[in-house]
């Protein structure tokens, strides 16, 4: 690639000082409103009746402060770099091959900012359905186009403006607000049920701590590949960490405990329906359907920078409508809930691909001179991705107790740094 190009590929150049704006708040705000969301509650809500209360809350606990420790983590590198998550994959993986992994980040995001226009669809005509109406085949269509063009008007404007006037002024007390509403209604409901008899349930039996661990793990890692696109616009690399690694894990325990509050307290009933029986249910889901939006916001723009690094001509606010309007386009005629497994493979690419990342760029090397230095392909981090892509995979087969995310992620992470070059 020439000095011309690399130059103008925004993806692969260092955010400038000017740009560099977010404060640990900032980063925070941002990060506990991507992890709020009515997905993150129906998996929650998935960990019942498998596991007991305290089990339930335990994996949730240690699973929200790992993963978003990880997360955090990846912020700071993407902080002190200025680079976006395409620029690490350049310096780790070699100019050439760090395509493949892009356009599978690519794909996997076009995915699930799809899967969450079908999330935010079927939670508006639910709603709309609580109120008497909206019974017609057409509304489906609607509210998919409807949620659609908001994505697309957001996309169009300033991220970093985004992040700081509405998602940390309006978006995030309203829905701490309904969160908290829905807490209290839920306690409620467990108090008249026995709070004593629900926090001594037990599972049965039917996953154990680690794979529950995994599955809480599977959230906060699935951002893994977007967030130094947000992080390098951060001052100072210590509060893109603290930041990013309080707002999500705050964020995560809470949504999954209220899945799983909610799976205790109304056992039969669909989350979506269980949240609108809630006394002013149906004025706090439309709150937490309304910050649904930045997940889905932060799927596509993640995906136009990562575009954006592979052709530059296009500038990342274009790629953002072309994806926007592609997401829309896919809600509208695929069955997302039957993709489901899909995503979740896909995604399990990344788990080895970061930890590989951040056993050769944590603790202090210089991720843009090796940027700037970067091959064609770099055989060692390769490999160690490929054998971590297998153990992924491999795992559930031999030691299901163990769990994927964990082990893999460890593995890669030690090799990483064991065949680390010391010049780094």
């Amino acid at each position: 690639m020439s000095t011309r190009n690399a130059s103008a590929n925004e993806a692969l150049t260092p955010v400038g000082a000017d740009q560099r704006v977010f404060q640990w708040h900032d980063h925070a705000s941002l990060w506990f409103s991507l992890g709020v969301g009515l997905l993150v509650m129906q998996v929650g809500a998935y960990l019942m009746p498998a596991l007991g209360t305290q089990e339930a809350l335990l994996a949730i606990v240690a699973g929200s402060i790992l993963g978003a420790g990880l997360l955090g983590w990846v912020a700071k590198i993407g902080c002190d770099s200025g680079l976006a998550s395409a620029g690490l994959m350049h310096a780790v993986y070699g100019r050439q091959f760090a395509r493949l992994p892009i356009v599978l980040n690519i794909i996997q995001l076009i995915g699930w900012g799809t899967f969450e226009l079908v999330v935010m669809r079927d939670a508006s005509v639910a709603i709309g359905r609580q109120g008497g109406g909206w019974e017609g085949a057409h509304w489906p269509v609607l509210a998919t186009l409807l949620w659609g063009g908001v994505v697309l008007l957001l996309i169009s404007g300033s991220m970093v403006q985004l992040v700081r006037r509405i998602i940390a002024r309006v978006a995030l007390p309203l829905v701490v607000l309904s969160l908290l509403w829905l807490s209290w209604q839920f306690l409620g409901l467990a108090q008249e049920q026995g709070l004593d008899a629900l926090w001594q349930r037990r599972g049965d039996g039917g996953m154990g701590v680690m794979p529950a661990l995994d599955l809480v793990i599977a959230m906060p890692i699935s951002w893994l590949p977007l967030v130094a696109d947000y992080a390098r616009h951060g001052r100072h690399g210590g509060a893109a960490l603290r930041g990013a690694w309080a707002g999500y894990a705050l964020a995560n325990m809470w949504c999954y405990a209220l899945g799983v509050l909610v799976a205790l307290t109304l056992p039969s009933q669909d989350l979506v329906t269980a949240l609108l029986l809630a006394q002013g249910g149906l004025i706090a889901l439309s709150l937490i359907l309304i910050d649904e939006v930045d997940n889905a916001y932060g799927d596509t723009y993640s995906g136009a920078v990562s575009s954006h690094s592979l052709l530059p001509g296009w500038s990342v606010r274009r790629w953002g409508a072309v994806l926007a309007v592609v997401c829309t386009l896919l809600a509208l005629v695929l069955p997302m809930h039957s993709l489901e497994p899909f995503l979740l493979m896909l995604s399990s690419v990344f788990v080895p691909l970061f930890g590989v990342i951040l056993g050769r760029l944590a603790f202090g090397a210089n991720a843009g001179a090796l940027l700037a230095q970067a091959g064609k392909a770099h055989a060692g981090p390769i490999a160690i991705w490929l054998a971590g892509v297998a153990l992924y995979h491999l795992l559930p087969k031999v030691a299901p107790a163990l769990g994927s995310a964990l082990p893999t992620l460890a593995l890669s992470f030690a090799l990483a740094w064991a065949t680390r070059p010391r010049s780094a």
